[in-house]
């Protein structure tokens, strides 16, 4: 991976994150970073010195060791990199960075003399690409209980009873055919258009569907 295509890939993220740029000399270890690597870390522009004790104290405990190993390898191959970890900001806020880089001349030992990239601030499309995951989650789960619902108010109309009893019904039948409760419903709210909600055709099907049901969530009622 080029230093470019590393760059590109982390700025297609979109327009809610922050790059800035950031160099190294290897031989003096001084650092130059733009405005925007000061902001990224909780900084005014110019408001410390950047070293690499700083950064380092920078990053996220956990991630630390692993920040350490990737600079180290750049700063002796000049091999381009990338890396997303957390840090933590000035102001005590853990954000998440991606960082890509490549080293630059060579060196009397045949290393690079420099290291030079960019930090991407990508904490808002990390946070947001799992707010995503998890509204999916909970909207299947969602989905899942209402058809689940909607099967126990069928079984509780057609059979006359309370819903308590209509679930019992189906848990019943779910037991009987080794199926998830989830897809037992599914069967009986996707059976109702071919039966066009029709009482009659509607308890026709589901007396033979849940009939061993009937006769396990009878025997399990009190006084039975």
């Amino acid at each position: 991976m080029t230093l470019t295509t590393g760059a590109e890939r982390a700025l297609a993220l979109g327009t809610r994150t922050r790059a800035g740029a950031y160099r190294l000399d290897l031989e003096t270890q001084h650092w130059w970073w733009s405005d925007d690597v000061y902001a990224i870390h909780g900084f005014a522009p110019h408001e410390v010195v950047p070293t690499t004790e700083l950064l380092l104290a920078h990053k996220h405990p956990e991630d630390r060791d692993h920040a350490v190993a990737v600079l180290d390898e750049a700063s002796r191959t000049g091999v381009a990199f990338s890396c997303v970890h957390r840090i933590v900001d000035a102001r005590g806020r853990e954000r998440v960075v991606a960082v890509v880089g490549a080293g630059q001349g060579t060196a009397a030992h045949g290393g690079p003399t420099e290291l030079v990239g960019y930090f991407v601030d990508v904490t808002d499309v990390v946070h947001d690409r799992a707010q995503a995951a998890a509204t999916v989650s909970i909207a299947a789960a969602a989905q899942s209980r209402s058809v689940i619902d909607q099967a126990v108010g069928v079984v509780a109309f057609v059979e006359e009873v309370d819903p308590a009893a209509a679930f019992l019904v189906l848990r019943a039948a779910s037991n009987d055919a080794n199926v998830p409760i989830r897809v037992l419903a599914r069967a009986i709210v996707g059976a109702l258009p071919t039966l066009r909600h029709d009482p009659a055709r509607v308890r026709q099907f589901l007396d033979g569907l849940l009939a061993p049901a009937h006769r396990t969530a009878a025997g399990a009622a009190p006084g039975a």
